[in-house]
C-alpha cells in the first residue's frame, strides 16, 4: 500500500483533536512510515503577516492575502511550502514530477522578492506517522484514503476542503456514521 499523494479524509469517530474533521495530503509513505501535511486548518494568519514575522519584504500582492495553516503536531515552529513547479530549491521533497514539498528559506525568499512558484500552500508544521501507525488506524476506520486532486488544495478555501475531498468518492458527509463496523 503507497499512499503518497493520496488525502487522508478523517472519518466521524477519529476524537483525536488534532485530527478531528481534517483533511490530511500525503506527500512521502513508505515501509519507514508516512509524512504529510494537514490542510484544512487555518491558523488565521495570512502570508503576508507570516512575512513580516520572518522579515521578508512581499513583493507578490497576489499571494499576499493566502492563509496559511496548521500541517500538524510535528515541527510547529518550521515552514513546509508545498508548490507547482516542481522547482529547484536547497531543501525539496519531490511528491511528484510537478508537486514539491519545500523547506528551505530560499522558496520564501524568492516568493518575496515576486518570483517562486506559481502555486503555492504554507503550513507550520506536518504530521506523521511511524511504519505501520498510518496503515492500523486505516485498518481502524479513522481514515478514508482518495488520490488527491491538488486544486482542491490550492484553489478551494480550507473550509471548503475536507467536504470537496470527500466528493471525490461521492460520499457527503451526512452519509458517514460515527460507528466503525466490521463484517
Amino acid at each position: 500500500m503507497n499512499l503518497s499523494r493520496q488525502f487522508l479524509i478523517a472519518m466521524p469517530n477519529l476524537a483525536d483533536p488534532i485530527f478531528s474533521r481534517s483533511l490530511a495530503f500525503v506527500c512521502e509513505h513508505s515501509e519507514r512510515g508516512a509524512m504529510g501535511i494537514i490542510v484544512n486548518r487555518p491558523l488565521g494568519m495570512t502570508l503576508s503577516s507570516l512575512f513580516e514575522q520572518i522579515d521578508i519584504e512581499l513583493h507578490r500582492p497576489e499571494v499576499a492575502d493566502l492563509g496559511v495553516c496548521f500541517g500538524g503536531p510535528v515541527q510547529t515552529d518550521r515552514g513546509f511550502v508545498l508548490h507547482e513547479p516542481l522547482g529547484s530549491w536547497q531543501s525539496t521533497l519531490s511528491v511528484s514530477d510537478e508537486l514539491g514539498l519545500t523547506t528551505s528559506k530560499d522558496i520564501l525568499l524568492a516568493v518575496g522578492e515576486g518570483g517562486g512558484p506559481e502555486r503555492l500552500f504554507v503550513t507550520l508544521g506536518y504530521a506523521g506517522w511511524e511504519a505501520g501507525q498510518l496503515e492500523n488506524e486505516i485498518a481502524q476506520n479513522s481514515w478514508l484514503t482518495v488520490e488527491a486532486d491538488t486544486k482542491i488544495i490550492f484553489d478551494f478555501p480550507p473550509e471548503e476542503r475536507y467536504d470537496a475531498a470527500l466528493a471525490l468518492l461521492g460520499i457527503d458527509m451526512a452519509m458517514l456514521s460515527e460507528d466503525a463496523g466490521h463484517a
